[in-house]
C-alpha cells in the first residue's frame, strides 16, 4: 500500500513511499508545499468541477488528474497545487470532507507534484485500494477489480 500512517504529524494521514528521501525531509517538504492529494473522487468529476470548487478558497495554479495506467481513465484521485501556502492551508481546513458528485473527498498535504505520479500504482492499473475493494461502489468503478478475476 503506497500509505503508511504518521501517528505523530497532523500534516497528512499516510506517507508516500516513493518519496526518496528521510522522514524528516518529507515532513518538511509537506510544511512548506502547496501541493494537495485529494482522494475518494468519483471517476465521474472533470477537472473543471475540482478547479470551481477549489478555486473558492485561493487561486488554483494547477490541477492533475489521477489516471489508470493502462486505460488512461480518471481513477479517483487528483493533485491541486496552488500559488501560495496560505490558500492551500485553507483548502484543508474548508474543503476537506466536502461531498463532490456526492463523494465526500480527503484533502491531505502533498509533498509535490512528479510527472508519473498522476498513474494508479494498482496491478491492474487504478488504485491499490480498488483492487481489494469487496462492496459495490459505482462511483469508484463498481466492485473491486481482483474480485472480478476470481
Amino acid at each position: 500500500m503506497a500509505r503508511l500512517f504518521l501517528d505523530q504529524e497532523p500534516l497528512t494521514q499516510y506517507k508516500d513511499r516513493k518519496f526518496e528521501g528521510s522522514l524528516e525531509g518529507y515532513l518538511e517538504c509537506l510544511r512548506t508545499s502547496t501541493t494537495l492529494y485529494i482522494g475518494n473522487v468519483s471517476f465521474f468529476t472533470t477537472e473543471e468541477q475540482i478547479w470551481a470548487l477549489f478555486s473558492k478558497v485561493g487561486v488554483v495554479r494547477s490541477i492533475v488528474m489521477g489516471l489508470d495506467k493502462n486505460l488512461l481513465t480518471p481513477c479517483g484521485f487528483c493533485f491541486v497545487e496552488y500559488h501560495n501556502r496560505t490558500d492551500a492551508e485553507r483548502a484543508v481546513k474548508y474543503l476537506n470532507g466536502t461531498k463532490l458528485d456526492d463523494r465526500e473527498i480527503r484533502i491531505d498535504f502533498d509533498w509535490g507534484f512528479l510527472e508519473g505520479r498522476q498513474f494508479g500504482r494498482g496491478k491492474s492499473g487504478g488504485q491499490v485500494r480498488d483492487e481489494y475493494r469487496t462492496y459495490f461502489d459505482e462511483g469508484r468503478g463498481g466492485y473491486g477489480k481482483l474480485l472480478k478475476v476470481e
